[in-house]
């Protein structure tokens, strides 16, 4: 470190090595993990030289208190070619430590981090998290993928269902938290994303009762049956109504099993869509910043080709922006395929009200069962207005998803 370094800034003895809320930096690897470039900020909160960090491998700042399942997460997903964020624990040479929010993005041949300064109220819970994880590697001699894997039961806990979702929520919450500590202005994309991310949320919990209420109705073509079966041959129109009901029903099965149900239906598939839209919106943001950082520092490092440097990040945003319109285009078209289903439930359900009345006046010329026939058909009216009702809402959920899109 030079004399001016010293003199701008002074190192305490002990604790958290000094790095700002608004500060941003990054360091490139190749893809061993060796250090192949970074910005001043990261030389500076490292107190190492470059001539100590470059070539060196990426490894010489892991604090001892990290636990070896969240690395191991870290190369399972970088070494598949996917962008993965969290949160880790630096030591510096001077034994200080340092908290950082890091995205990794595989670029080219290697590797991209970007760091920020962690503050949400999550981070907290994360820290807690990773010192159970690392007591249970030292005292339980737990594997790395053993660690990974309680890592996943922890974000499950959360309300999570993968790692992905954790990853985009943390980054998307530690922007809200500094730019209000900053006293930035809000993030309009991010705070689009993230609500579009809720409506997605409530449009499989919507899709889950729809679910519910559509198994339920199941039963009720059959018991029209029964009963008609026993006023014969009186109830022979009730029988043939309650056979084409249970046709309809049928289709509408069909339906259900081709558009909502399994992983790779059209209503599981939004959320994924909208979740990596926001982490696409976040990364880019993490690399804008680290750009602007770079082109404000303006200082020549030793064996680093700055201009190739900012170079790489612009071409990274200008990569993302890209993924970032067709995750937009991704998002827009489940939201378009989700209302046309559920305008083509609507009009199904339009034939099954039909039916319903047709069932309703033959019931009235049922005397001896027409009270328990009656009955039965208002249960069917009651299961089609709730299950017409949830339509409109996930319809309207796929719009406002929509609608969000800028």
């Amino acid at each position: 470190m030079s004399f001016v370094d010293r003199r701008l800034e002074s190192r305490p003895s002990s604790g958290e090595a000094p790095f700002k809320l608004n500060e941003v930096f990054f360091s490139r690897t190749d893809k061993r993990g060796v250090i192949q470039a970074g910005n001043y900020i990261f030389k500076r909160v490292a107190h190492f030289d470059w001539s100590e960090l470059i070539g060196a491998p990426h490894k010489l700042i892991r604090h001892p208190d990290m636990p070896r399942g969240v690395f191991h997460m870290f190369w399972e997903t970088i070494q598949a070619g996917k962008t993965i964020g969290a949160y880790v624990k630096n030591q510096a040479k001077d034994g200080l430590h340092y908290w950082v929010f890091a995205v990794v993005v595989p670029y080219k041949d290697g590797y991209l981090s970007a760091r920020i300064k962690p503050s949400s109220p999550l981070f907290e819970d994360v820290r807690k998290s990773y010192e159970t994880m690392l007591l249970a590697e030292q005292q339980e001699g737990l594997s790395p993928e053993e660690s990974a894997a309680m890592m996943m039961e922890w974000i499950r806990s959360k309300g999570f269902e993968d790692y992905d979702q954790f990853c985009a929520h943390a980054l998307c919450e530690e922007f809200k938290c500094r730019d209000a500590a900053l006293g930035n202005p809000e993030d309009e994309t991010l705070l689009s994303l993230a609500e579009m991310l809720n409506s997605a949320q409530t449009l499989v919990e919507q899709t889950e009762g729809l679910v519910k209420d559509f198994d339920a109705m199941h039963t009720i073509p059959h018991n029209l049956r029964v009963i008609a079966s026993r006023i014969e041959p009186a109830g022979g129109p009730v029988t043939v109504l309650s056979q084409n009901y249970g046709a309809m029903s049928r289709e509408m099965s069909d339906w259900f099993a081709a558009h909502v149900m399994g992983d790779n239906s059209t209503f599981a598939t939004i959320k994924s869509t909208v979740n990596t839209s926001l982490m696409v919106q976040c990364t880019t943001r993490i690399l804008k910043e680290c750009d602007d950082q770079l082109s404000m520092e303006r200082r020549a490092i030793e064996g680093i080709d700055m201009a190739h440097e900012r170079a790489v990040l612009k071409q990274m945003v200008a990569d993302l922006l890209a993924r970032g319109r067709k995750g937009q285009e991704d998002v827009n078209h489940e939201a378009d395929r989700i209302m046309h289903a559920c305008q083509v439930m609507h009009r199904q359900f339009l034939g099954l009200s039909s039916t319903r009345v047709l069932c309703k006046i033959e019931s009235a010329r049922l005397p001896e069962s027409g009270e328990t026939l009656s009955d039965i058909i208002d249960q069917l009216g009651v299961f089609q207005r709730r299950i017409s009702e949830r339509l409109e809402r996930i319809e309207k959920l796929s719009g406002d998803i929509r609608i969000h899109e800028k």
